[in-house]
């Protein structure tokens, strides 16, 4: 399985939804970075399930080991590799899915890959569970990204039929990011959180499901990270966000209404803001040629409806090559898109900091956080 990424800071998630435990293992942290656990911890429940009426009753501390590669609270060179354990599950909720795959799930394009050796409970290592060990890597990447002055963070832009406001693509600052980080429902608009969720309990009480589109912001990047073609800064955050299970899509900028536009129209005027050079408009989204202009850095990630619905569906049995009804049980989200916000921010930052060690020369003598 292709469970690893990264360049210069590589990490690689373990696990699976239902197995004893879930993991990460980075490699590439310079000795002596300071890692904030209580910090890290409360990042984590930001993702965590159970902790709403608008997301799975299923109930994890999602409680951090550190396993290797920290003594006493700093990085000591060697691969850093955390766990959290699986207290919470439901095996048998998904003992007929090896023979009825389940609409919207990787169940049968895993069949035919694995041959009926993967783990179905809880969806294995397809599960979204496993964002939360991108989580931990993306809370220490968010750690060391503020120590060089970069804020990373995200608001629910939709959900369902019911739009936030956007970020003014030039205009988004560190200020407003922070003041995202503190709220429970990261939305920009008066009301907003509160008629997505009664939106998301709609759809619910339907046995039903909505999905949503995140907006994530990065300040405080410099020019000249990423590289031109297959290295770009675009490529590097694509390939982390579509990492994360239920993402569809995924634009930087103006994005896809830029195609009605005309040249005049898109181009972002440059001007001197004192001796820094900035543009007056930020359609594309902090990224040219692959490489960060050092204006904000701006996506939308699409995220698909909850796949496991309790409605009655249609399926096959691949044993007896039939069609047969379908009702799915255990325990899901109405709506994966509000836990899913700190999941995008820990994609940007883990592709960020990749960036960043490619891009620099720094050795743990000359770094900023020590």
């Amino acid at each position: 399985m292709s469970s690893t990424y990264g360049e210069r800071f590589r990490l690689t998630i373990f696990g699976q939804s239902h197995a004893p435990a879930i993991g990460v293992t980075m490699e590439g942290l310079p000795a002596g970075i300071e890692v904030d656990e209580a910090k890290l911890q409360a990042f984590l429940e930001r993702r965590a399930p159970g902790r709403s009426l608008t997301a799975t009753s299923r109930k994890e501390p999602d409680q951090v080991e550190f396993l290797a590669g920290l003594v006493g609270g700093r990085t000591c060179g060697a691969p850093l590799t955390a766990i959290i354990r699986n207290t919470n599950t439901r095996s048998k909720d998904y003992d007929n899915l090896r023979d009825c795959p389940r609409p919207g799930h990787a169940d049968y394009p895993a069949q035919m890959k694995f041959g009926g050796y993967q783990d179905v409970a809880g969806g294995g290592h397809f599960s979204g569970r496993l964002t939360a060990p991108l989580c931990i890597a993306g809370g220490i990447a968010l750690q060391v990204l503020s120590k060089l002055g970069i804020t990373v963070a995200a608001h629910i832009q939709s959900i369902g039929q019911v739009d936030d406001d956007r970020f003014d693509l030039a205009g988004v600052n560190e200020q407003q990011l922070q003041a995202l980080l503190k709220k429970p429902f990261p939305v920009l608009r008066d009301g907003a959180a509160q008629e997505m969720e009664q939106a998301i309990l709609a759809a619910k009480s339907k046995l039903d499901s909505l999905g949503g589109v995140i907006e994530c912001a990065a300040v405080g990047v410099p020019a000249g990270w990423g590289d031109p073609m297959f290295g770009g800064m675009e490529n590097r955050i694509a390939q982390m966000v579509f990492g994360i299970p239920a993402i569809r899509g995924i634009e930087f900028g103006l994005g896809f209404p830029a195609a009605r536009l005309t040249g005049s129209e898109h181009n972002d005027p440059y001007y001197m803001d004192g001796t820094q050079v900035k543009t007056r408009t930020n359609r594309h989204g902090g990224v040219l040629g692959g490489i960060t202009s050092g204006m904000p850095i701006v996506f939308r990630a699409a995220v698909k409806p909850t796949s496991s619905i309790a409605q009655r569906q249609e399926s096959v049995s691949l044993a007896e090559k039939t069609d047969v009804p379908l009702e799915i049980h255990g325990r899901h989200d109405p709506c994966i898109t509000t836990r899913a916000v700190p999941v995008v921010e820990a994609a940007m930052a883990i592709a960020l900091l990749d960036a960043y060690f490619c891009a620099s020369t720094n050795t743990t003598k000359d770094s900023p956080w020590l």
